[in-house]
């Protein structure tokens, strides 16, 4: 099998285990309104804004951004709701359906594109994200690939930024873990930053009806328990 044979098989792979979760009761465990995932959310939440406030700047409105599997769209309407430009934004993605809700529920300006990165030719930005897809690929050549796409696509001066798993799920064989070491490898940037966040979704679960101090208290004192990471790099000039 060739390369190009691997890619694509590795393509359609992923394209499927996520056309079947996306269409199972596996999502009732990620309802918007179970105690856990507004925790989740939240942590997020003050993650990226710590972040980006310290990187690109707390005016968002001149950031052309592009968002790499960019799912039903929440990230690019957050960074709305924060003063972004949604004609300066752009999300890509692999499942037709979750773009289409993307597009229903997002500012119209925003520009949406099926498919995968490298046949896009998007270059220029000032900003590109990609959350909880590296850890959905397990062919690391296609990793290496794709994180030099993003690179790619980056101005210099410009910041990726990837949110993604810490560790391992052993009850979910289709998702790997994505390391620092990785990421320091696939993008040799001069200045960058990590920051680990949100327990494990197992001891999240068992403290979902506990004030959410609790929580945040055991992610504070804890740091092995924190199940995620945020990554930002900057492309040197």
């Amino acid at each position: 099998m060739d390369a190009h044979t691997d890619k694509q098989a590795e393509q359609d792979r992923i394209k499927e285990v996520y056309r079947r979760w996306h269409g199972g009761a596996a999502l009732d465990r990620y309802a918007w309104h179970r105690p856990e995932i507004l925790q989740q959310v939240a942590a997020r939440s003050r993650a990226f804004a710590a972040l980006l406030s310290e990187t690109v700047g707390g005016d968002l409105s001149a950031l052309k951004v592009l968002d790499v599997g960019c799912g039903t769209g929440g990230f690019l309407r957050q960074l709305i709701d924060w003063g972004a430009d949604p004609d300066r934004l752009t999300g890509t993605e692999l499942q037709q359906d979750r773009l289409d809700y993307a597009r229903h529920y997002t500012a119209a300006e925003v520009s949406w594109r099926l498919g995968t990165l490298d046949a896009m030719g998007l270059r220029g930005q000032d900003l590109v994200s990609a959350q909880t897809v590296f850890s959905s690929i397990l062919d690391d050549a296609l990793r290496r690939e794709l994180a030099a796409q993003m690179w790619r696509a980056l101005r210099p001066g410009g910041w990726v930024l990837v949110f993604d798993f810490r560790y391992d799920n052993p009850r979910n064989r289709n998702v790997r873990k994505v390391t620092r070491a990785e990421l320091q490898a696939w993008w040799p940037g001069e200045r960058s930053r990590y920051r680990t966040l949100m327990l494990a979704p197992p001891i999240h679960r068992l403290l979902a009806r506990a004030p959410w101090m609790a929580s945040d208290l055991l992610a504070a004192v804890a740091p092995p328990l924190r199940s995620h990471f945020m990554y930002m790099v900057q492309k040197g000039a």
